[in-house]
């Protein structure tokens, strides 16, 4: 690394000065060895090639609906072990969990640390909550692959969670005390998780926005979500997506229910989307049928570097090939996945044209025809399986989930890289580009 000599001798020198007494005495902090590590870990040294070898989701259940009764953590907990079973993964191999997360309100502490004790992961592994929104999971994904790109982790595990169901309700005014006459009570879930604080207004209103200023109309958008549907719809048929899915045990009262299929499938009717009112603005064209339902889910992947897959005799299913977050104004977080994009595919070094398939979150069906626009993309390229607006949307998770999804597609279809991207609040996105292995 160009400039490492020179500046270790100034570090050196203004060490006692920069760090104290007490680094100066604590074996775990040295100059050296943080500048060796940087240089180990440098373009020009080769960083370590990110792996993917094992990903997998619980199936995405409806907001009150089958998976309503297990919490954030433990939709969590299912999806870890999940993956690690079918990577063939020893838990106490890994060294760090990152975990999606928005909705923590009343879920304890540190809700990825317990999720993956409760995976079976040991008390030594390093956990870590990320919350990006509604990319929060890709987010996760793309700091575990920097702590195996640094060489700080071997194994990790990245993934998210949430349960929207079970999100509580906020009285502000309590810990200060009731005075008199009726309070206020908020409502967590689109407080932290649908609402644009810059703006004063509901992620909605935003997509109105958009549609609004790529003239998509509503007529669009619903042909839109009938298709999303309809491929959703034929998949599970046709037995590609159940590979992703790990089946749930959800226990009664009385019975113990096994769930293996995304709830909203065996809801959605396209033939009643005209019929549906406007749900933001009462002109407007999002309704709850192109815009994607509150869900619950989890979803994680296993990574590791190409040298510790050959070490540890795991089998490599794809490799990362860059990653890219982006940002712009707080009420255009719709088009941010296509500036996303073209970020992580510089990075990687991959054209436009190479990728044979696309992930494009669903928030709202108008996101996705407006990042497909702007990228120039065929929508027979992109979520080949259908997307969020047919099978949900829980907001922590969903960032993995469409990773999760696009392993699977890559794996079963004709096509060796894919490109996975997620828009979220406050105006932000995350891309991620994978190549299946041995391409």
């Amino acid at each position: 690394m160009r400039g490492i000599g020179r500046f270790t001798e100034i570090a050196k020198a203004f060490q006692p000065h920069l760090f104290g007494a007490v680094y100066r005495q604590t074996p775990y902090f040295s100059v050296e060895r943080s500048l060796s590590t940087m240089s180990a870990c440098s373009p020009d040294n080769s960083w370590s090639e990110v792996c993917i070898v094992a990903g997998a989701r619980t199936p995405i259940g409806g907001f009150q609906g089958s998976l309503a009764p297990l919490t954030a953590t433990e939709l969590g907990a299912i999806a870890i072990k999940g993956a690690l079973s079918r990577g063939g993964v020893d838990p106490s191999r890994v060294d760090e969990v990152f975990m999606g997360n928005v909705l923590s309100a009343g879920l304890g502490q540190a809700p990825s640390r317990q999720a993956a004790i409760a995976a079976g992961l040991p008390h030594s592994t390093i956990c870590t909550d990320v919350n990006k929104v509604c990319a929060s999971g890709m987010k996760a994904v793309m700091l575990a692959a920097q702590s195996i790109q640094l060489g700080h982790s071997r194994i990790a595990v990245a993934g998210g969670m949430e349960s929207m169901s079970n999100v509580p309700y906020y009285l502000p005014k309590a810990r200060t005390g009731f005075r008199l006459g009726n309070a206020e009570v908020v409502d967590g879930l689109v407080r932290d998780g649908l609402w644009d604080p810059h703006g004063d207004l509901h992620m909605g209103s935003c997509a109105e926005r958009c549609a609004e200023h790529f003239d998509i109309s509503r007529e669009t958008q619903d042909q839109h979500a009938a298709e999303s549907w309809k491929r959703a719809k034929s998949s599970f048929s046709g037995g590609s997506v159940p590979d992703e899915i790990i089946p749930v045990e959800v226990r009664g009262k009385r019975s113990t229910q096994l769930v293996t299929v995304d709830d909203a499938l065996s809801k959605m009717d396209p033939k009643r989307l005209p019929e549906l009112p406007p749900a933001f603005e009462t002109s407007g064209s999002i309704t709850a049928g192109n815009a994607s339902p509150l869900s619950d889910g989890a979803a994680a992947l296993v990574l590791t570097s190409r040298k510790t897959a050959e070490e540890e005799g795991l089998k490599v299913l794809a490799t990362i090939r860059g990653f890219a977050d982006a940002a712009q104004a707080p009420e255009w977080f719709t088009t941010a996945p296509a500036q996303a994009v073209n970020k992580a595919l510089e990075r990687a070094g991959v054209a436009i044209s190479e990728v044979d398939f696309f992930e494009i979150n669903e928030a709202f069906s108008v996101v996705d025809l407006a990042n497909q626009r702007l990228l120039g993309i065929p929508p027979e390229r992109v979520n080949v399986n259908g997307g969020a607006v047919a099978i949900g949307h829980p907001i922590g998770c969903s960032g993995a989930r469409i990773l999760v999804t696009l392993l699977h597609v890559l794996r079963k279809g004709e096509g060796s890289i894919g490109v996975a991207s997620i828009c979220n609040g406050g105006g932000g996105a995350s891309a991620v580009v994978l190549e299946l292995a041995g391409s």
